[in-house]
């Protein structure tokens, strides 16, 4: 429009500048102790050696003990495993984190594990709208509303024991037909079930990955139009600045949260007290 251009190693060299300020936001000290702590990965392709990969970026969203959503951390590895998780995880601990009172994640094997060997005191919370998508797919699409429908009866019931009973008329009504779409409920029931531990209130903001997943559409919306990006240092880049325009959207604490931390601080009495309270 002007009759001006910009090369690409200008345009790196311009951007390159907040280089220190992401760095420095990276390794800043953390609060000592999170109500809710989501964890999900996100894929992007990043050229490698001449070669578009794909790769991994971690995210980790924080609910402070003001109500405030914070992301923690950027962190992008080749493939999404437990074994990185743990690094992620002993990295917030470096950082300051003593304790996480709930995490919520997906369905990757052995996440509960790594958490555990870090913060051993936490509730792993595995996502239902996740489990509820890996269900689906092995579904025709004539019978989703209904299988969604006797799903809900598991997720909606008032207790664990009749959530697992109604886990067990599922299973019997689908299980023959469509095993893969029901026997990992089963399977993994501890791990899905301990939303039911709690008051509604909780448990609407720790059983699924909500959170996260609108995060990862807001950095969608910047990223789209991307092919590939040139190395793992230009994603983090454009996340960082997407993220520090996300946080003055987060300064408002999270809804009805009154009432979530008044029973936080019921039922983690002794681990809340000792942490600053704001």
């Amino acid at each position: 429009m002007y009759g001006y251009s910009l090369s690409d190693s200008e345009l790196t060299a311009i951007t390159d500048k907040v280089i220190p300020a992401m760095r420095e936001w990276q390794n800043r000290p953390l609060e000592s102790l999170y109500t809710l702590v989501w964890l999900d990965g996100i894929y992007y392709k990043v050229r490698h050696d001449g070669k578009v990969v794909t790769r991994v970026l971690y995210s980790v969203i924080g609910l402070s003990l003001s109500g405030k959503k914070q992301v923690l951390g950027i962190y992008t590895a080749e493939s999404e495993s437990a074994k990185f998780w743990l690094t992620v995880l002993t990295d917030l601990k470096q950082r300051g984190v003593e304790d996480l009172l709930i995490t919520c994640v997906d369905g990757l094997k052995g996440f509960d594990t790594a958490i555990g060997s870090v913060f051993p005191a936490t509730t792993v919370q595995l996502c239902i709208v996740h489990q509820l998508r890996n269900s689906f797919r092995f579904v025709p699409d004539k019978l989703l509303k209904e299988l969604a429908n006797d799903l809900k009866t598991v997720y909606q019931a008032p207790n664990r024991e009749q959530g697992l009973e109604n886990l067990l008329t599922v299973q019997e009504k689908w299980g023959s037909a469509y095993p893969k779409a029901v026997q990992p409920w089963l399977e993994k029931w501890e791990l899905l079930s301990p939303f039911f531990d709690y008051p509604a209130a909780i448990r609407k903001v720790m059983y699924t990955t909500n959170t996260v997943e609108g995060y990862h559409r807001q950095l969608r919306k910047v990223t789209k139009t991307k092919g590939a990006f040139s190395s793992d240092v230009a994603l983090q880049k454009l996340v960082y600045l997407t993220i520090q325009n996300l946080q003055i959207k987060w300064e408002t604490t999270t809804y009805n949260w009154k009432e979530i931390i008044n029973q936080f601080s019921i039922i983690f009495e002794k681990r809340i007290q000792s942490h600053r309270f704001e």
